[in-house]
């Protein structure tokens, strides 16, 4: 029984110092956690701008190609790249140029683009994302793994970035608006 007790207790012990090893990990450059950094706006994006009291430049837009949002009034305005507050604030001093003395703007996005998944899954293509996606969620989405899967390891190729980095395919690897998921051939 006494044997049993200090087994568990080096399990918890394990447990413990594994977890610390993941925090620690998570904090240093090129950990093998994933965080996705703030969201920034991209082509394909949908964007409802609100220009309160100014129903003419209120309205749903969606991010061209060219990576700007082409609004009423102002014209074209840069969005690719910036965060939705960068965004808000980039129309408001459009807006100052001569059009509205104080204006106050409201940004939010309604659709985001698109992930990606190829591999070794049922159904790979192009699907809708949503808040709060994980690998995990993406393959479900794809119909499922195949039966040659390696569920232990994921390739991801953020949309903004050339390279793509592997990953532990925990329940928790987070999955952002763009990404390629790429799920591998397991080894015998």
């Amino acid at each position: 029984m006494q044997r049993i007790l200090s087994l568990l207790g080096l399990v918890a012990a394990l447990i413990a110092t594994s977890a610390v090893a993941s925090a620690v990990q998570a904090q240093e450059p090129g950990a093998a956690i994933r965080a996705i950094p703030d969201y920034r706006l991209g082509s394909g994006d949908k964007i409802r701008v609100i220009t309160f009291g100014e129903e003419a430049l209120t309205g749903e837009f969606v991010v061209g190609g060219s990576g700007n949002v082409s609004m009423p009034l102002i014209g074209d305005v840069a969005a690719e790249g910036l965060t939705v507050p960068e965004f808000q604030t980039a129309v408001e001093e459009s807006l100052k140029q001569g059009y509205l003395r104080e204006p106050r703007v409201s940004v939010e996005v309604l659709n985001y683009r698109p992930f990606y998944i190829m591999g070794e899954v049922q159904n790979p293509g192009e699907y809708p994302y949503t808040n709060g996606l994980s690998v995990l969620n993406a393959v479900a989405t794809a119909g499922g793994f195949t039966y040659r899967a390696n569920s232990r390891r994921v390739y991801i190729k953020r949309a903004d970035s050339s390279l793509e980095r592997e990953y532990p395919l925990t329940p928790l690897t987070p999955v952002a608006p763009g990404d390629t998921i790429r799920i591998t051939e397991r080894f015998f």
